[in-house]
């Protein structure tokens, strides 16, 4: 890693959620889901701070028992469900700023991703950190829909959603293994440089560096069925969470109100 080269964790945890209801802060095997994030971030050991993006208190009191700062709040405008990410990165990188403390890379880690680890993370930084000739990095993965067998309608009829491909026979009548390798990204993991977002108006840029995530990395949580696979995946041994710093979060009051 070049030690000249600083960079922060920022993790989105705003309050409200129509999908999956305080889905940031829902526990998981003991812990909000949050805590997975925030450990796998401090356990990267690549971050110089690691900083929480909410605009609820409650979310603000669990990600600083877990261990990642909350020095701002975030504004309830640039907390919508509709807010595009590129408001709440740049608020946050802005607010860092103005209190002396300025990053050459950021790093969006979304709660809703508790299965990345430390070591995934530690990967991707291990393709980034040194590349000037990018903008960006992205986690995705091999999806498994793939456009090749999408429609979209056109009057009482179909037509394939992607046009170009061979006619005989046609992309939506090919095996799936015969099909061009398409990538869907996944919500785990992103890098980049904070020029990006403060220069360019964007989080991710036009050069854009993929990271293949591994496993259940990727696996992203968003509604209830994904919800019972991440608690079968838990409680069969399937896959592994990040450990948490600390006992388990207790509440003053019943406040768990929910993250998104």
């Amino acid at each position: 890693m070049n030690p000249t080269v600083s960079i922060v964790a920022l993790i989105p945890a705003r309050a409200g959620s129509k999908r999956l209801h305080g889905k940031n802060v829902r526990p998981l095997a003991g812990h909000p889901l949050i805590a997975y994030t925030i450990a796998a971030a401090r356990e990267s050991g690549v971050f110089a701070a690691v900083i929480a993006s909410t605009d609820s208190p409650v979310t603000a009191d669990i990600a600083r028992h877990y261990g990642a700062e909350v020095p701002f709040l975030r504004p309830a405008d640039l907390a919508a469900d509709l807010s595009p990410d590129i408001d709440w990165v740049r608020h946050a990188l802005e607010q860092l700023r103005q209190e002396g403390r300025t990053y050459s890379c950021f790093s969006i880690l979304r709660p809703t991703s508790p299965f990345r680890s430390g070591a995934t993370i530690r990967r991707a930084w291990d393709s980034f950190g040194s590349r000037h000739d990018v903008d960006s990095l992205r986690a995705v993965e091999l999806c498994r829909q793939h456009p090749g067998k999408m429609w979209r309608l056109h009057g009482d009829r179909i037509v394939p959603l992607l046009d170009g491909g061979p006619v005989n026979p046609p992309w939506h009548s090919m095996a799936y293994q015969a099909l061009p390798e398409v990538f869907i990204q996944n919500a785990s993991l992103e890098i980049a440089w904070t020029r990006v977002p403060l220069e360019e108006g964007t989080i991710a840029g036009t050069r854009i560096l993929p990271f293949f995530t591994q496993g259940y990395e990727g696996l992203d949580l968003n509604d209830t069925r994904d919800w019972m696979y991440a608690e079968h995946l838990v409680s069969s041994g399937a896959a592994d969470l990040p450990a948490p710093a600390g006992p388990p979060y207790v509440p003053a009051a019943d406040a768990l109100t929910g993250s998104s």
